[in-house]
């Protein structure tokens, strides 16, 4: 851990958090943010979207995201800070550009816990009726607040119990499927990977910046960088490990899923299109399993991945605010060496996104992804930059193909999104730009010299 900490103050930091995580615990951390049934919540969306080739969403969405998670790699590897793509971004090209991804991908960590527990409130209030979207909203966030604040360890404890419910569940799905399958209930259909003539890979395409969001938590992982053992080898070797694995379980589900719904079913706005997985469950296989992966999505899934998402959110403040590029106060560490006050900051943010955003769930995961993708674009910028344009390296296919080729899928899922996202996005990165402009004007971006 020595060497950890001395390149770490190469790097100009010193250590304050708690260097205990082990491989394992990073990974579980890792397939707890992602989710291993994320797909359940946006299926009817994405679904409604490609005109029923779900899993050639998934499938195209995981290219996507591999080329970016092969950047992280090779960045976690190079720099083991936690400040995720702003610190990344930051060293390998300026902090100027730093500040830019930091700001574009809080647009995805300031909304993500909200959004994470608007989904688990719509399912909680379709079960009990009687108590209102926007006090489950409130009870989820205070829970996640207070269970990050008691610190890592306890988060990572907890994150092993979630995950363990998650899989038996989707090992409980997936086995029933394919029973029905094999007894002529269902049938396997290439519509499912491959548009039919309804469909077209348009149409797969403007789905992609959806289906990112249940990819989006690789990036997380790399945020855990000053607390994991053996830093940047650790969070290295688990962003490739979890993308591998959610990418076999996401498109296993999502075909296993759109393969047992009747063909020419288009889902309604509403609750429909936001339950339609669980109502597929419910009459394709039996109405009790359907409760029961409603509850584990809204009261394991989905909590689990807010507790992840806060922790996640707090690390990416703390490290901005910590660069002086947000108040100084957010860079505080409590007792239990956990950033306290930016755990905080994101749960009061949260409650008020979340509270006025449980009507508006799907122009929030498109804003959500909009900041993810926008910050892995310039992530790529960064590795060409600091391996080829620096340091003249010969791996061409990691410092150049692999990040240029992500760039421009990117960059087409961007241009397909949701067109109120979108403006919505540009206003955020423009008001990103003049605070960014702001900055080097009066000196605060370069607090720290550039790399």
């Amino acid at each position: 851990m020595d060497t950890e900490n001395a390149r770490l103050s190469e790097l100009g930091y010193k250590p304050e958090l708690s260097r205990t995580l082990t491989l394992a615990d990073v990974v579980i951390y890792g397939l707890i943010y992602m989710v291993p049934i994320a797909p359940i919540s946006v299926f009817g969306v994405v679904y409604n979207l490609s005109v029923g080739a779900a899993g050639a969403v998934y499938l195209v969405t995981a290219l996507v995201m591999t080329f970016s998670a092969l950047s992280y790699r090779e960045m976690a590897l190079q720099f083991p800070v936690a400040g995720s793509v702003y610190s990344y971004v930051r060293l390998g090209t300026s902090t100027f550009f730093g500040f830019i991804s930091g700001w574009a991908i809080l647009l995805d960590y300031l909304l993500l816990p909200a959004l994470l527990c608007v989904f688990a409130s719509l399912a909680m209030a379709s079960e009990v009726t009687i108590v209102p979207g926007w006090a489950w909203v409130i009870l989820f966030v205070a829970a996640t607040a207070f269970i990050n604040i008691m610190g890592v360890s306890v988060t990572a404890r907890m994150n092993k119990i979630f995950l363990c419910i998650q899989l038996a569940v989707l090992a409980g799905f997936v086995g029933w499927a394919t029973v029905l399958i094999f007894t002529g209930k269902a049938y396997l259909s290439l519509d499912v990977l491959i548009p039919s003539s309804n469909s077209s890979w348009a149409l797969v395409a403007s789905a992609v910046p959806v289906a990112a969001l249940s990819f989006i938590g690789f990036d997380a992982i790399s945020t855990l960088n000053e607390e994991a053992e053996h830093g940047g080898a650790t969070v290295a070797r688990a962003t490739i490990l979890v993308m591998w694995c959610v990418g076999v379980l996401f498109v296993l589900q999502v075909c296993l899923a759109a393969v047992l719904v009747p063909t020419g079913t288009t889902f309604a706005d509403g609750a429909d299109t936001n339950n339609a997985f669980y109502d597929i469950v419910s009459h394709s296989m039996a109405s009790w399993f359907g409760h029961v992966v409603l509850l584990t999505n809204a009261l394991i899934a989905l909590f689990a991945n807010a507790i992840a998402s806060n922790a996640t959110s707090s690390r990416l403040v703390f490290s901005m605010a910590r660069d002086g590029q947000l108040p100084r106060f957010l860079a505080r560490v409590s007792a239990h060496k956990v950033p306290r006050n930016a755990m905080l900051f994101i749960a009061v943010l949260s409650i008020g996104i979340g509270v006025l955003g449980v009507e508006q769930a799907g122009l929030l995961i498109t804003l959500v992804t909009f900041g993810a993708l926008t910050a892995y674009i310039l992530l790529n910028v960064a590795v060409v930059n600091h391996f080829i344009v620096r340091g003249k390296s010969r791996r061409f296919f990691l410092h150049l193909i692999s990040p240029v080729v992500g760039t421009a899928i990117l960059l087409f899922a961007l241009w397909s999104a949701n067109p109120h996202a979108k403006i919505l996005g540009v206003c955020w990165v423009a008001v990103g730009l003049g605070v960014a402009a702001f900055f080097k004007a009066t000196g605060r971006s370069m607090e720290q010299s550039d790399l």
